[in-house]
């Protein structure tokens, strides 16, 4: 596993409120992705923006890693031992932030192999792939999910008008 870990937190230039934290842990996204960090940023942001009225500054942390790493969080935080592309893991202080510290969303790690496999089986750019993960991870976050049908119909849309205002064809085909 190449190991090499790279942290860059600062606040967004448009939306001093939302502060993102990203370290790469594993895999070649910086090959595969030329300008990863600013992705992640424009990404976030737009999923932010689009799902929530912020009240105060918000952050959230993204770990981009390899499949291994991202087997043993699903192992130990979710009971699967296997790779998933995406997992988030809310917060949800229920005391809230400290006052004038942003209030910690929660984290966000995605697999980089899971993802290139993933985006070359369902024929699609590994960039527009990898934000669609980061959307998704991201309304997560924010309290969406997609268990039930009823849950579905309010995420899977949202995701959907997101990439589109990213330039990014719908990862639903089922749905218009």
């Amino acid at each position: 596993m190449n190991m090499r870990m790279q942290s860059a937190t600062e606040s967004m230039p448009q939306t001093e409120n939302i502060v993102i934290d990203i370290a790469v842990e594993a895999g070649d996204w910086d090959v595969a992705l030329a300008d990863y960090e600013a992705l992640c940023r424009r990404v976030l942001k737009a999923a932010i923006e689009a799902a929530v009225e912020l009240d105060g500054p918000v952050e959230v942390s993204v770990l981009l890693t390899d499949d291994a790493a991202v087997q043993l969080l699903n192992r130990d935080w979710r009971g699967k031992d296997k790779p998933t592309n995406v997992l988030s893991f809310p917060t949800g202080d229920a005391d809230g932030p400290v006052r004038g510290a942003p209030e910690l969303l929660g984290d966000i790690a995605v697999a980089f192999e899971t993802t290139a496999r993933e985006a070359i089986e369902q024929d699609k750019a590994f960039a527009d792939h990898f934000c669609h993960l980061l959307v998704h991870g991201m309304l997560h976050l924010l309290g969406f999910d997609h268990e039930t049908e009823s849950q579905a119909d309010e995420m899977e849309p949202l995701e959907i008008e997101i990439l589109a205002g990213l330039g990014i064809d719908s990862p639903y085909p089922d749905r218009t």
